[in-house]
């Protein structure tokens, strides 16, 4: 019969192990996030470009990473990158510039989606007070764009903070990492893995009710 402890989880359990995990798993979080979306913005209206020189490479980039399970894009990276410059990363750091490259190719799928979504009469509105493409796109289109697909890009936000136990496999310390340590110095594995569990459920589950109450405020502005 299975008998689960889980007394062992103190305060002092949390801060000494659990808290640095929690940290550099927001962290990476955030920093993914923000770089994702701005390269992934830059992708979508190289996609949408008129000029083949900037579709193909943009197309190339998107479908080549969203075509390869993220865990080994993590490997390759942490592996052959030292091998091409000599030197290691650190797993933190090539977790970051990973994550960010790799969550890029999904957020520009999402803009280009949102930059789609805007009425095309909006373009030919800017360029009618005098607008560059550049000033319409950042001053007319964008700011719409990123408003009709917030509730989108939160959700995607959401997945990548699930994907962040992946660093897990170049044993960077993350939230399941630190966990892991918590359980192995008192003999808990069990415990600690459904203690893992239930964090990222809450967690995740909290932040969806979130973006569902932000899509219905955005659905009546509209």
């Amino acid at each position: 019969m299975l008998n689960l402890d889980f007394s062992f989880l103190s305060w002092d359990v949390i801060t000494g192990f659990v808290a640095k995990g929690f940290l550099f798993s927001l962290q990476l979080t955030v920093v993914a996030m923000v770089g994702g979306i701005l390269l992934g913005t830059l992708l979508a209206m190289m996609r949408l470009s008129s000029h083949k020189w900037l579709q193909i490479p943009a197309q190339l980039y998107v479908d080549t990473l969203r075509s390869i399970p993220l865990v080994m894009v993590i490997l390759w990276f942490f592996l052959l990158i030292p091998l091409l410059t000599g030197r290691p990363l650190g797993a933190e750091l090539s977790a970051t510039i990973t994550f960010t490259v790799f969550e890029a190719a999904y957020y520009s799928e999402i803009m280009r989606a949102g930059i789609q979504s805007v009425p095309k009469g909006q373009v030919y509105a800017g360029y009618a007070m005098g607008m560059s493409y550049r000033q319409t796109m950042q001053l007319v289109v964008l700011p719409q764009a990123f408003r009709n697909m917030l509730p989108v890009l939160l959700t995607q936000t959401i997945i990548l903070f699930q994907d962040t136990s992946l660093v897990y496999a170049i044993g960077a310390y993350d939230l399941l990492k630190g966990l892991e340590v918590a359980g192995k110095n008192f003999n808990r594995p069990v415990e600690t893995y459904l203690v893992a569990a239930v964090v990222y459920f809450v967690i995740c589950f909290s932040l969806s009710m979130l973006v569902r109450r932000l899509q219905k405020k955005i659905a009546i502005i509209r």
